[in-house]
């Protein structure tokens, strides 16, 4: 059984336990997913981490993430 280090998400898991539902789609061709929090959403800002984070923000409310290079993601 895989198991996946989520050591980069830590700082969103307040965000995932608060909202009921989080949609999610995979972009195979730019191996990208994207995690949204609220729908529809408006990015107003958005911020990279240094592990290609994209956390995007609505009124200083995070609203989503785009993790980039997600297949890539190193695995436990």
């Amino acid at each position: 059984m895989e198991t996946v280090d989520l050591k980069e998400f830590s700082s969103a898991l307040p965000y995932l336990l608060r909202h009921k539902t989080v949609w999610s789609n995979y972009d195979e061709l730019a191996d990208t997913l994207y995690l949204h929090f609220k729908k529809p959403n408006q990015a107003d800002h958005t911020e990279m981490t240094n592990d290609e984070i994209i956390i995007r923000y609505e009124n200083d409310v995070i609203v989503g993430l785009t993790i980039l290079n997600a297949s890539k993601r190193k695995l436990v």
